[in-house]
């Protein structure tokens, strides 16, 4: 261990060994899933030097300094995709990446300042690791879900704001799709968590569905909504569902 140490950064040591011991812990009870930042958002954390409302500085960079954007977002493609090439040969089934903040650009802006590195991204991902899916979500996506398509990734999350019956419709079936409940609800009733992931999955259709939250869990959620938004995805069957429509 000693010489590996030596040999390798420590903190792709401590990030081995933590998927090591979380392979272990989980087994073939279920999958284990990846994620990273998209370029586009990292970069706006580095420029605007945190959160912001109004991403100013950054926007501003794509015409003031339009080289050094270029220059910084290719770095950080060139760093994300060998850090997802890392997290598979880790164990990782699964990556998913988000671009967060590619919502606050024009779906013009978001062709030119996300989509050529994303695409970049999954380019190079399929070919050191073949064969293993990549989920795409954005934050406020409903202007740009079939550009997401573009970039080659196998899964678009949808954002709680699509109506995902619409998504799938505009998205067709050679792509699949992830969410879309609104992490909001969990706060609700436990039927009326019910009913709406009983929508959704309507919306999305037969196969190539990866029921989720249209975001992350948010904070103070309760535990026991939860537990019931993973019990009613296990008992669900589409026909049945369908049939007592």
């Amino acid at each position: 261990m000693e010489i590996f140490i030596e040999q390798v950064p420590a903190r792709e040591v401590f990030r081995k060994w933590v998927a090591e011991q979380m392979l272990l812990q989980v087994g073939s009870t279920a999958a284990v899933l990846g994620f990273v930042g998209a370029p586009w958002t990292i970069a706006t954390y580095i420029v605007e030097g945190g959160t912001t409302r109004t991403f100013t500085t950054i926007k501003t960079m794509c015409h003031r300094s339009p080289a050094v954007l270029r220059a910084l977002l290719s770095h950080l493609t060139e760093a994300i995709s060998e850090y997802i090439v890392f997290q598979v040969k880790s164990g990782a089934q699964c990556v998913q990446i988000f671009d967060s903040w590619g919502g606050q650009l024009t779906p013009d802006q978001w062709d030119h300042w996300s989509k050529p590195y994303i695409k970049k991204i999954v380019s190079t991902v399929k070919a050191r690791c073949p064969g293993v899916p990549l989920v795409l979500y954005i934050n406020g996506n409903g202007g740009l879900l079939e550009r997401m398509r573009e970039t080659g990734v196998a899964v678009i999350g949808l954002d709680w704001t699509v109506d995902m019956k619409d998504g799938r419709q505009r998205l067709g079936h050679s792509v699949g799709v992830q969410g879309n409940v609104d992490p909001a609800l969990l706060f609700s009733s436990l039927s009326a968590i019910t009913e709406e992931i009983q929508r959704v999955v309507r919306g999305a259709g037969r196969q190539g569905h990866i029921l989720n939250l249209g975001h992350g869990v948010l904070v103070g959620t309760p535990e026991e909504a939860v537990r019931h938004f993973f019990d009613v995805a296990r008992s669900l069957s589409y026909d049945q569902l369908c049939a007592n429509q």
